[in-house]
C-alpha cells in the first residue's frame, strides 16, 4: 500500500471522527479496509447508541465482519484516529486482523504502547502489525479541540 493510500484512509477515519464530534461524542473514527477498499466504518457512538461497546473500531470491525461476511478478518486493516483502548484491541485479535494504524497516541488508556502493549507483547496467540503516528497532529487536535470546548475554553 503507498503512502497516499495511508493517508486517503486515514483522512476518512477523521471525516468519521468529525461525525462522533457533530453527534456530541467523542471524536474517534475508524475505517477497516481489506484489498484496497473500505469494507467497514465507524464512529464513537456509546452515547448515542446507549452502548459502552460503541467504539469507533469496534463498529468498523463489525460493519467490516458483515460486509465480508466472515469473522475472521485476517486480511483486514484498521485505521483509527486515536490509539485503541484494550477492549478494541481485544476485539482486533479475536477478529484476527493483520494490520491497525492509529494517528494519536492516547496516555490515559492506549493499549498498543502507551499503558498497554496488547498483542504485540507476544504474550497472546495472535500479533498485528501496528503503525502509530500517521497524521498524529491533526488527530490529536481533534481531541484537544472536543475536550477544550467542553471545559469551556478557547
Amino acid at each position: 500500500m503507498t503512502t497516499a493510500e495511508h493517508l486517503q484512509f486515514m483522512a476518512e477515519a477523521i471525516a468519521e471522527a468529525r461525525r462522533a464530534e457533530a453527534e456530541g461524542e467523542v471524536p474517534v473514527g475508524a475505517v477497516a479496509v481489506a484489498d484496497g477498499q473500505i469494507v467497514g466504518a465507524g464512529h464513537n457512538q456509546p452515547i448515542g447508541l446507549g452502548d459502552p461497546t460503541a467504539h469507533a473500531e469496534i463498529l468498523a470491525i463489525r460493519a467490516a465482519a458483515a460486509t465480508l461476511k466472515t469473522y475472521r478478518l485476517t486480511m483486514l486493516s484498521i485505521y483509527v484516529t486515536l490509539e485503541p483502548c484494550v477492549m478494541c484491541v481485544g476485539a482486533m485479535l479475536n477478529a484476527r486482523i493483520a494490520r491497525v494504524v492509529y494517528g494519536a497516541r492516547d496516555e490515559k488508556a492506549g493499549a498498543l504502547g502507551s499503558v498497554y502493549d496488547i498483542g504485540r507483547d507476544g504474550v497472546l496467540n495472535h500479533r498485528f502489525e501496528v503503525v502509530g503516528g500517521l497524521m498524529e497532529s491533526e488527530c490529536a487536535e481533534l481531541m484537544r479541540g472536543f475536550f477544550r470546548s467542553r471545559r469551556g475554553g478557547t
